[in-house]
């Protein structure tokens, strides 16, 4: 599987998404930014995981 972004690109990319108010559910995330769900479940075990984890 070919990851386009880091670990670190996609807690960035979550925190901004979390800020701006934007909807954060699998679903509306997988269709507006799926290279951005892609490398959440690459490098975490899940979506809600990867959000928490980008928030803490």
């Amino acid at each position: 599987m070919d990851i386009s972004m880091s670990m670190e690109e996609v807690m960035d990319q979550i925190k901004r998404m979390v800020a701006s108010g934007e909807p954060q559910n699998k679903k509306r995330v997988k269709q507006v930014n799926p290279d951005l769900m892609q490398g959440a479940l690459y490098y975490f075990p899940s979506w809600d995981h990867a959000v928490q984890r980008s928030l803490d």
